[in-house]
Parts: C-alpha cells; structure tokens; sequence
C-alpha cells in the first residue's frame, strides 16, 4: 500500500480553498493508497515515513519562500517529493522567465528591479504595465499601471522593495482581454487539461488589494501553436529533471502567438473541479510515482 502525503497549507479555521484535495484524497485512497493532507510547516508531521510527497497547494508558501524551499530540500533527501527540490527552488523565483527567454522559448518581455536598482527607467511610457514581485502568488503586490501613473507605480516599487523583493516590470499584455490567459496542464508528462480565465489585473486596483484569482475561469481545448510553446517551455527547465506535474499559463503577444506568462511547477491549482474526468488519470499518475 503505498503512502502518500499531499503537501497544502494551514487554513487555521477556515476551510481549505483547495477544492481538489478532498476529491484527490478519495481517488488515491479508493485506488488501494494510503493518503494524508498535511500542512507543509506542520512541525508534528514525518515527511520520511511516506513513499511519496506530492506538493498539492501550499498557497501560502510566497511570502516565505526561503523556508519553503529549505523544507522542500529536507523532505527530498527524507523521501521522494514532486517536484522535485531543485526544481521547487527554480520556479518559486519568477526570474526563471529570464531563463526560459535565453533558451528560445517565448515569453511576456520582463525585466527585474532589485532593491537599490533605479525605478523610473524601467517603466514604459507609452503603454499599460504591469508591476508584480518575482515570489508571489495569486496576483498578490500585483497591479496594471496607465503611462500616466508612474509615480504610484514608483511608491509601488519602493514599498517592495522596503521588503526585500525584487520588482517584475512587464508591458501589459493586451491580448489577455480578447483571448484570455490559458493553463495548460500537465501529468505524469502528458496534458492532462486546459483551462482559460479572464484579466485578472484591472485597471485601478491596488496592489495590495483582494483580487480573484481565476475570474470566468472555463474549459479549454488548446491549440496546436499553444501545445508547441508549452512543450517548449517544459523541455528548457534546466538539466530536463522528471516532473510529475506542470501548468503553462499563455498569452498572446502583440503578433496574436502565445508567449509564456508563467511558468507552475511547485503548486499549481489542478482545477479538477472544472475537469472531473482528470481526477482518475492524476491518481493513477501519483500512485505509479510512488511505486517507482
């Protein structure tokens, strides 16, 4: 019977915003697994006596990201995790875009502002833009800023930066609004499903307010020239390590192709709730894993 820990976090006395995890644990459990939820940080909890730790929604891992990937790399060497620890500490840093971009693969224009760097050249003046921080989730100390707001963008910075994080500039992609943003999803290295929201970044909102996350959040069925970046994407994370699970989130560019706006490998939301049908082949993925 293999036993498997789904990493999520502490809701404290609310429920759990993971709508997947009861339904994962009941297929994994049906299918002869011996199952668990466990916060990530909980201190009582022996990653090691499990086969196999699958990082499922720790959605409160980005403010301490050091930590959380400290705890990634103890429980690698006490058993196997997926993803695994190198690559968590990879893509929990959002400057992995850079890298994705020097290996050819597509990717919405970036650049990086570390505290000390100067603000004002790096913001455009003639187009709407977006300022988000490289650990982050969830859009959270994101906003969309008009050529005309760039003196709250700079406070925007500042305030960041007073935190330690280091700035994501990035023109706003204006294809989001006709097309959507689409998630491609992938297990046990094959797609598993796709998705697509609406802009979640609205002109006006502040960067410290509540936004939600998937708005209009619907089925998808990608495209032959989406499926192809997404592949891409995949095959430049550095030394090609096996990954149990992905999402590719796409936008399209000003010439009307996908480019990579992020890049999910440590704990995408599966959203099998939209696609119950995947729930079997995600259990299925998980189980062969652990039985490796």
């Amino acid at each position: 019977m293999p036993r498997i820990a789904l990493a999520t976090y502490d809701p404290g006395t609310e429920p759990n915003k993971d709508q997947d995890l009861p339904v994962l644990l009941r297929a994994l459990t049906d299918a002869g697994a011996e199952a668990v939820a466990r916060p990530w940080d909980d201190q009582e909890t022996e990653w090691g006596a499990h086969d196999l730790v699958v990082i499922r929604s720790t959605w409160d891992y980005s403010w301490r990201a050091d930590e959380f990937v400290s705890w990634a790399e103890r429980v690698g060497k006490a058993t196997r995790i997926a993803n695994p620890a190198e690559v968590v500490r990879w893509n929990t840093d959002k400057r992995y875009l850079g890298d994705l971009a020097a290996a050819g693969v597509p990717v919405v224009p970036t650049r990086y502002l570390a505290p000390g760097d100067p603000a004002g050249p790096a913001l455009p003046a003639d187009r709407d833009f977006v300022v988000k921080p490289t650990f982050g989730a969830g859009a959270r100390f994101a906003a969309r800023y008009t050529p005309g707001e760039h003196e709250t963008a700079v406070r925007h910075l500042a305030r960041m930066h007073e935190e330690g994080l280091t700035a994501m500039v990035q023109p706003y992609v204006s294809g989001i609004d006709v097309s959507g943003e689409r998630a491609l999803q992938f297990f046990g290295g094959r797609l598993l499903h796709a998705s697509r929201k609406r802009a979640v970044l609205t002109p006006g909102t502040a960067y410290d307010a509540d936004k939600v996350a998937h708005p209009e959040l619907a089925r998808w069925v990608p495209t032959s020239g989406e499926l192809a970046v997404a592949e891409r994407a995949l095959a430049a994370v550095p030394e090609a390590p096996e990954l149990l699970y992905a999402r590719v989130d796409l936008v399209d560019g000003e010439d009307g192709r996908p480019r990579v706006m992020e890049l999910e490998l440590v704990e995408p939301n599966l959203f099998l709730f939209l696609h119950p049908g995947s729930v079997a082949a995600v259990a299925e993925a998980i189980l062969t894993e652990a039985r490796r």
